[in-house]
């Protein structure tokens, strides 16, 4: 199963708060750009990751480009944890007057079908305003990998059952199930072996310890443009422009088989539609800008605005196939 489209245009350890203030009044009035503000607070954009990987910076180029439009500083508040929880959870206790957002992701999704209970409905206890981003995942493998194309790659793995070895993150990861989902498509018998993060995924694959690895493009795109590893195909339905040679997976012989990671932007349950509304703007209107594009771009993030309908619809589309993975790999729930 694959993900809804979404059909609008693309316009496009510890708790860290970063201020993203706008810009001067006069500056804004000049751009013709901004928007009444909705009052003296901040907004405050719960980022439930670290701060430096991907959907962090991602949430900090899109809310410095809104906070000029809505002339309204953001603060992005790192709130780090497993399964994006606690985060989350703090959005959806947070008053709903469209000064508190969360950056929910595919790992919002992930969570419902693999934790026995959370502290929040994911489905019911937020107010989608938009996406703003997917991106790739990618197989990879060694520079000096006889494996040079996922059909080379799915004709071995049939003549030669439970012998490849695919490496992944953590069990449960975004990943990690991408690998599973890949297997379940195929029909193929692989091993799959998590680690603890990326850099241990490079480090087996360089030295032979895996096939294959599945991982997020951006962080592993230096290492294909250094030569160091080969991306055998990405894994969404489109090609990556930075990477145009490089087949996406349904080109290459599994046509069932499609995943893309995603950001979000959404709100506490009950936030008035006007709230939402203007949020969604300001998030279209920035996506929108080429300098925000372009950041994304060198993130592997493709700028993608939706509805609040098409976000929720996604959201339950990704619930159910992650939920559906989960059962049929047969992971244990946490």
């Amino acid at each position: 199963m694959t993900s809804p489209r979404l059909r609008e245009p693309t316009a496009f350890d510890g708790t860290r708060r970063v201020v993203i203030a706008g810009l001067g009044a006069s500056l804004l009035a000049a751009s013709g750009r901004a928007q009444t503000p909705a009052g003296g607070r901040p907004i405050t954009l719960v980022v439930p990751f670290a701060p430096g990987g991907i959907a962090d910076l991602t949430a900090r180029a899109v809310a410095t480009e809104m906070s000029v439009l809505l002339r309204q500083p953001i603060v992005i508040d790192n709130k780090p944890s497993a399964g994006a929880i606690v985060g989350t959870q703090h959005v959806a206790r947070a008053e709903p007057d469209g000064h508190t957002l969360l950056l929910m992701s595919n790992a919002n999704a992930v969570s419902a079908g693999l934790f026995r209970k959370l502290p929040f409905d994911v489905q019911r206890d937020f107010a989608p305003i938009t996406t703003l981003g997917t991106f790739d995942l990618a197989l990879f493998v060694a520079a000096d990998s006889p494996l040079r194309t996922v059909d080379h790659l799915l004709t071995r793995a049939r003549a030669q059952p439970g012998k490849l070895t695919f490496g992944t993150i953590a069990t449960g990861s975004t990943q990690n199930l991408a690998a599973e989902y890949f297997k379940s498509q195929a029909g193929i018998d692989v091993v799959i072996v998590p680690y603890r993060g990326t850099p241990a995924v490079i480090t087996a694959l360089r030295a032979g310890e895996i096939d294959v690895g599945f991982e997020i493009l951006g962080p592993m795109l230096g290492q294909v443009q250094g030569k160091v590893l080969r991306a055998l195909a990405v894994t969404s339905d489109q090609r990556f422009p930075g990477l145009p040679d490089v087949p996406t997976v349904k080109e290459s012989g599994l046509a069932s088989y499609a995943v893309a990671s995603w950001n979000a932007l959404a709100a506490p349950a009950r936030t008035p539609r006007d709230a939402i509304e203007r949020v969604r703007r300001a998030a279209l209107q920035a996506l929108a800008q080429p300098a925000v594009q372009a950041q994304l771009r060198s993130l592997g993030v493709r700028a993608q605005a939706s509805t609040p309908e098409q976000m929720r619809q996604l959201l339950d589309a990704e619930i159910k196939r992650w939920s559906d993975v989960i059962v049929r790999a047969r992971i244990e729930r946490q």
